[in-house]
């Protein structure tokens, strides 16, 4: 068992959580987990303060494992629940752990207009290019000529590409980590919860049960780190770094300060910022609204 890590102000994020994983033997969400678990225990993200929301999955079960507040959602609508969570309480950490399948296929909508929404969330997404939970299905992310149980001939779609969707929708924060650089990895979360706005983080992991293309040695011979000559902060650099499919580079792609954040448009909290669960409800005002209804 894994330890509690102690932060920088030697508050304690407990760690571990006595339930039994239902993952495979040698999954890269391990690796996920495990480095989420100390990217929020140096973030200073105490388990009181701290919510996981995910849809359905392998890479869902995730918040099951992790001592803080946790929503799983129906599939594909994380992002949904996520965004009413923040409004409703501004002060907490939340974040977004779930898969290809659910962010990319069933939530593609969702994904669409909360980026355009731009809650102050990370959306770490476990890109395993397979729907795993579901017997190895072709997943949007996955490359074409791919076999799979339902695509026996090989995939034959052109694979979907979120880096340069959150790019072109000005996404605040935008960037690519991958399950065998765990350090790097912890890093750019950190940087994610850190951000304001709208955060995608697209985490490459292999399924060692149902795609045997895109394994950790895969990842590791077609992936580069982004060097200092890079400026994440200039849109049309990032969007061509994106663009690469020959060599997939792994950082932060783009990162800016040029949108604000939804909860500062939601005007309850123009006077008063209170989580809306610590204030007192004016039955009078809820009693006049109802005589409105027509």
């Amino acid at each position: 068992m894994i330890g509690a890590t102690q932060t920088k102000n030697n508050k304690a994020f407990e760690l571990d959580k006595d339930v039994e994983n239902q993952w495979c033997p040698g999954c890269g969400n391990f690796p996920i987990l495990l480095t989420l678990k100390k990217a929020l225990a140096e973030a200073g993200c105490s388990p009181e303060n701290t919510v996981l929301v995910s849809g359905i999955g392998q890479a869902a079960k995730l918040p099951q494992y992790v001592q803080s507040h946790y929503f799983n959602g129906l599939h594909g609508r994380a992002l949904p629940v996520a965004t009413g969570i923040k409004a409703a309480n501004p002060r907490m950490n939340v974040l977004v752990t779930s898969g290809d399948g659910d962010v990319y296929g069933e939530g593609g909508g969702h994904l669409i207009h909360t980026i355009r929404r731009n809650p102050n969330i990370a959306v770490l997404v476990h890109d395993n290019m397979i729907y795993g939970l579901t017997k190895g299905q072709a997943s949007p992310t996955s490359p074409k000529e791919l076999v799979t149980p339902t695509q026996p001939r090989g995939v034959y779609n052109e694979p979907f590409n979120p880096l340069t969707l959150a790019i072109s929708l000005d996404a605040p924060f935008v960037a690519r980590a991958s399950a065998g650089e765990p350090e790097m990895t912890k890093e750019i979360i950190k940087q994610a919860i850190a951000h304001p706005g709208f955060a995608l983080v697209d985490i490459f992991q292999p399924c060692i049960v149902f795609n045997k293309k895109n394994t950790y040695q895969w990842f590791k011979e077609h992936t580069k780190v982004l060097d200092e000559s890079h400026d994440p902060t200039d849109r049309a650099q990032a969007f061509a770094v994106a663009m690469a499919d020959d060599e997939f580079a792994l950082g932060v792609i783009s990162a800016h300060h040029r949108r604000a954040v939804y909860e500062e448009s939601v005007g309850i909290y123009d006077d008063d910022r209170r989580a809306l669960y610590e204030r007192e409800n004016d039955w009078s005002m809820i009693e006049a609204l109802l005589r409105t209804r027509v």
